[in-house]
């Protein structure tokens, strides 16, 4: 039985300022971190030989975001456009879309344009972290759209504030 999505993972080209970024800006927290070098479970189970990285898990709502910092073997950079396969992005759903903008791009987060308002049901606009991965920030303004139930949320993020 599927229990739900545990966590989404990010490979990031600088660990700390990608943990910095993720816990500073966007306010998780930090629930484990760890590092490996050639642990033979470790292959085994992501399917690559000898890899050595650093991770860490990180939490915010009712999400884990797990951050990876490959040395080897040697990471190609695939980030993608929003349209092609993979994984291509995530969106975090935000208040007061204008303040989050703002707020993040003094965090180094750069956005591919201006705020996009789509009449009155939402905002929404894509930029990427600071190790250039695809991020968007999606304000919804009316009950009919999809959303995260605030009443589940386990805790409230903090912005980094």
């Amino acid at each position: 039985m599927i229990v739900g999505v545990h966590h989404i993972a990010v490979g990031v080209n600088d660990f700390d300022k990608a943990l910095t970024f993720y816990t500073k800006a966007l306010g998780f927290s930090v629930e484990s971190e760890a590092e490996f070098d050639n642990v033979e479970k470790v292959d085994q189970a992501i399917g690559l030989k000898e890899a050595r990285a650093k991770t860490a898990m990180l939490k915010a709502g009712n999400i884990f975001l797990e951050l990876w910092h490959y040395s080897n073997p040697e990471p190609k950079d695939l980030r993608s456009r929003p349209c092609d396969f993979g994984y291509p992005h995530f969106a975090l759903q935000v208040d007061d879309i204008v303040s989050e903008y703002d707020r993040l791009k003094t965090f180094g987060m750069k956005f591919v344009g201006d705020i996009v308002h789509f009449d009155e049901t939402s905002s929404a606009i894509y930029g990427r972290d600071p190790c250039g991965n695809l991020i968007e920030i999606y304000e919804i303004k009316n009950s009919k759209t999809p959303q995260l139930d605030r009443n589940k949320l386990d805790m409230t993020v903090n912005n980094g504030n």
